[in-house]
């Protein structure tokens, strides 16, 4: 039954066609068996989420497969080249690779019951899949260096020298990014940045340490990177682009090929849970889902976010899918320059 009242509680948007959920055919049965977990979650939110897993799936045994978005991606297509994968649900943050796993069909359909307050912006339509955690996309400036209005303004004469940027083509979050502001403004985007002398760092950690090392006066990161830098005391400020923040989904799917479904659709029950939502929210410096969860170190909550940050659509999901690639070589040909 509890299917069924998700799907009433979501009545009026395309996921009220999911399927009937496999606990239903099942009777009911509490989840049990191995479970495999495939994220991009810190090491430290997983530990702090296994007791709550286990008080709420006792009879389910869930193993991690935890490194970065780029890591996971890579193991996966390895696996999958290979003839199939050993995981049954992905949490990464990664959203166009969901769109390309839902457009070859590899993805049940599952709406938690506990996402019937979620923004329908970070939910599948057809339920393939649905936002856990929320990471976003800001910028940081030190303590002395003027504040950019927007990401646009990155392209501009007061900045010059002074940006350093995210590696798309080996940061899953720094793609994102990539793909939303260049579809704002074109292909020159890239370009642009590059011939105002904008660099590119790495990872977010390292676009964070040149920003606190005065190396570079701005930079776009993490804002979960950017809060834990702060309180512990990086001489750096947050600055919200006034074109939107970056809201990059941590989404959650379901294998067709897993063995343990109801385990796999429990293990997402209590992922948006309170108790779940708590931990990345607390732990992880992240935004959860849950509006009714706070914001990140005194943040506002997710409804705030969401706000202050360019929506999320079909059609953007589904650009990304197809066009990456090409996103990709055009960032790589304004910065191999």
């Amino acid at each position: 039954m509890r299917w069924l009242c998700a799907l009433l509680l979501l009545a009026g948007c395309r996921i009220e066609r999911v399927s009937p959920s496999a606990g239903a055919a099942e009777g009911g049965d509490e989840p049990q068996g191995d479970l495999w977990v495939y994220t991009s979650m810190y090491r430290h939110v997983v530990d702090a989420l296994d007791p709550v897993i286990a008080k709420a799936l006792p009879k389910v045994k869930v193993h991690w497969f935890q490194g970065g978005s780029e890591k996971v991606m890579a193991r996966l297509e390895a696996e999958l080249a290979a003839g199939g994968t050993q995981a049954d649900v992905v949490l990464t943050s990664d959203p166009f690779f969901y769109q390309r796993f839902k457009d070859e069909g590899r993805w049940l359909r599952y709406v938690s019951p506990n996402a019937v307050r979620v923004s329908r912006q970070l939910i599948d339509p057809d339920g393939a899949f649905t936002a856990v955690r929320l990471s976003t996309m800001v910028m940081i400036r030190g303590k002395d260096a003027a504040a950019p209005e927007s990401f646009g303004a990155l392209r501009e004469p007061p900045f010059k020298d002074q940006v350093a940027l995210g590696d798309a083509l080996t940061s899953g979050t720094a793609f994102t990014w990539a793909v939303f502001t260049e579809s704002a403004r074109g292909d020159p985007w890239f370009r642009m940045l590059r011939l105002n002398g904008a660099r590119v760092a790495g990872g977010n950690a390292a676009v964070l340490q040149k920003v606190q090392s005065g190396e570079a006066k701005v930079g776009v990161v993490l804002l979960e990177n950017a809060l834990k830098a702060k309180a512990e005391g990086a001489p750096i400020e947050i600055a919200w682009p006034a074109d939107g923040a970056v809201v990059i989904p941590g989404d959650a799917a379901i294998f067709s090929t897993t063995r343990h479904r109801r385990a796999a659709e429990g293990l997402i029950d209590v992922l948006l849970s309170p108790e779940g939502q708590d931990v990345i929210v607390r732990l992880g410096d992240m935004h959860g889902v849950d509006p009714r969860a706070a914001g990140p170190r005194g943040e506002p909550g997710v409804e705030g976010l969401l706000v202050r940050s360019q929506p999320w659509t079909e059609g953007m999901r589904e650009s990304g899918a197809q066009t990456g690639e090409q996103v990709k070589r055009r960032f790589r040909e304004a910065f191999s320059q």
